[in-house]
């Protein structure tokens, strides 16, 4: 542990003499959502104190509308499109304290994180890694990093909400394992506190004063099953597929278009009401008028002047039907030939289901819900507008169909049976594909339970009032105080998502001369905001039912639940008071 401090100690007195600026400084690189709430994060919880500095860089161009930072106020921007040694000294990174590369690309970070080792050997390095094995060699290259993905961390929610359950977020702490799980399903006794009242969907209450108020709540892990994985044992249960004969009549029925079938059906219709006349003109049974019929259409017949004149009309009108069936019959063939091979490449052609789940979108987020659904036993039919996304080998692999399409066209959902399926977890990373999808499985089953990720929050509140879909979340949301803390070098025990809110468990450590040093344990809970979970004495075990009354003192850790206001206020709490400063700092400009 001494090293590393020295070596913060190095930078500190690096930045000192470089630009005469005390505070710590960090660099971001990304241009998406993830950047937006890391960055927004670590000014809500150091900006106030005064101690941080952030530059952002970005490319040129911002590649969509999406909010990535750059107009929060409080952040230097550097606008660049290659990460290389030369970006990053523009960005001030020699002498930084930490470095966060959020770009959705495992391989551009490898080689980022190559440069920047250039410019500053020692430095805090925050990666974002979609791939496992890539995270272990970014570890073993940079002892001082930390490896996240945002996907991993976000999919659990996804999950749970399919399924109608508590996300199942584990953690052990002060040598006990916690998670989250709803009263009724927990034992009074293995209760540690109560976290929120869940009861009206359309009014949540987080960390409410009156604990016994709350439904959701943390408890003890006792070798019982979570709520999650027991929803799933009873979906598995409950599943049904239909009978052999109603995929036969699906099969039957994207055979041909519709035109084509209708044009068929037509002929067909004038052929038999013309058979019936035939047959009421010759007087003859029904079983000859119908073997009479079908060869005089589609063979014809020696001609016959001494038939009656009504014979002999029929006779040439359905000659002449022949002649439009025999076309018709070799183009269905042909269409439906050719649809078929277009549907099975596509995945269209599916059998009728029910009781599954269907995952739009198979990119980071998606192909984590799917595999966590399948670890579960739960049937996935899985849609993307790419033949081959991020998660196709992987659904291939695990057997989960694949369909290839537009999810915001109600013919690529009911490809999936999005009727009779039990959730619609929409993940794709186009807001507006994903509305459609949404308001589409909804209109074809009015009680479908819609997963909806949504980036921006009130525009989620107002589609939930006006179509009363509730379950929408934000994977950058749930994963930015996990990454923010990391660069911060401090640990984020858990996140806990509560419908589009993040709870967050962590341990404070009290500084001296702080706010809180000298002040009992009970001015640290405050009702809605933190909640004390447990009080640690150095050189002592946590204790996880302090008496409120006791005075907290320098060194003391204290394990919370809080909400992000809360927690960055409590945070500010237990820093140091802010050193008096020496001289005026130097204003530094970002470079453009």
């Amino acid at each position: 542990m001494a090293e590393p401090l020295l070596d913060r100690a190095r930078r500190a007195g690096r930045r000192l003499r470089v630009n005469g600026d005390a505070r710590a400084h960090y660099v971001i690189c990304g241009r998406d959502a993830l950047a937006y709430w890391v960055m927004r994060t670590l000014l809500a919880t150091e900006l106030q104190a005064g101690r941080v500095r952030i530059t952002l860089v970005v490319p040129e161009r911002p590649s969509s509308d999406e909010p990535d930072g750059r107009d929060l106020p409080g952040v230097d921007v550097v606008r660049a499109d290659r990460l290389d040694e030369v970006t990053f000294r523009r960005a001030g990174l020699a002498g930084a304290d930490g470095l966060a590369l959020l770009h959705q690309d495992d391989v551009g970070n490898m080689h980022a994180a190559l440069c920047a080792q250039e410019v500053e050997p020692r430095l805090r390095l925050v990666v974002r890694m979609f791939n496992t094995g890539l995270a272990n060699g970014v570890r073993q290259i940079f002892p001082d990093s930390a490896v996240l993905s945002d996907a991993s961390m976000a999919a659990p929610a996804f999950v749970a909400a399919a399924l109608g359950e508590v996300a199942p977020t584990h953690f052990r702490h002060g040598g006990r394992t916690l998670y989250v799980a709803r009263r009724d399903d927990v034992r009074p006794t293995d209760v540690v506190c109560g976290v929120a009242d869940t009861r009206d969907p359309q009014q949540v209450r987080l960390l409410p004063a009156d604990e016994g108020a709350a439904d959701l709540v943390i408890a003890e892990a006792t070798g019982t099953p979570p709520g999650t994985e027991l929803a799933a044992r009873r979906l598995v249960r409950a599943r049904r597929r239909r009978r052999p004969a109603t995929v036969l009549l699906r099969a039957v029925r994207s055979f041909a278009t519709r035109k084509i079938g209708v044009a068929v059906i037509v002929l067909l219709a004038v052929i038999g009401g013309l058979g019936w006349l035939n047959s009421y003109a010759s007087h003859r049974g029904w079983a000859d008028s119908l073997y009479l019929t079908l060869v005089t259409t589609l063979t014809g017949q020696d001609p016959d002047p001494n038939k009656p004149a009504a014979e002999q009309i029929m006779q040439v009108v359905l000659n002449l039907a022949g002649l439009a069936l025999i076309p018709l019959i070799t183009a269905v063939v042909v269409d439906g030939v050719v649809n078929a091979r277009l549907a099975l490449h596509s995945g269209r052609i599916q059998p009728e289901r029910s009781g599954h789940v269907v995952v739009v979108g198979l990119g980071n987020v998606g192909t984590r819900v799917m595999a966590q659904l399948c670890d579960f036993g739960v049937e996935v039919v899985a849609i993307d507008k790419l033949a081959e996304p991020r998660g196709g080998a992987l659904a291939r692999r695990l057997g989960v169909p694949l369909i290839v399409g537009d999810a915001a066209l109600e013919e690529t959902l009911q490809s999936a049976s999005v009727g009779g399926c039990q959730a619609l977890v929409v993940v794709s990373t186009d807001d507006e594909t994903n509305l459609q999808a949404a308001l589409i499985g909804r209109a074809v089953n009015p009680e479908l339970q819609v997963v909806l990720r949504l980036f921006d929050g009130h525009f989620a509140e107002r589609i939930q009032q006006a179509f009363g879909i509730g379950v929408s979340r934000s994977v950058s949301y749930l994963a930015a105080p996990s990454f923010a803390a990391a660069l911060l070098d401090r640990a984020v025990i858990a996140t806990i998502p509560v419908g589009r809110h993040a709870l967050l468990v962590t341990e404070v450590s009290v500084a001296a001369g702080s706010s809180l040093d000298g002040r009992p344990l009970a001015a640290v809970g405050r009702a809605e905001s933190v909640r004390l979970l447990g009080h640690t004495r150095a050189g002592q075990r946590l204790d996880w039912a302090p008496d409120p009354r006791l005075v907290i003192v320098a060194g003391d850790r204290l394990t919370v639940v809080a909400r992000r206001a809360g927690l960055n206020a409590l945070l500010r709490e237990a820093a140091p008071p802010p050193p008096e400063p020496s001289a005026t700092p130097v204003p530094r400009q970002a470079e453009e």
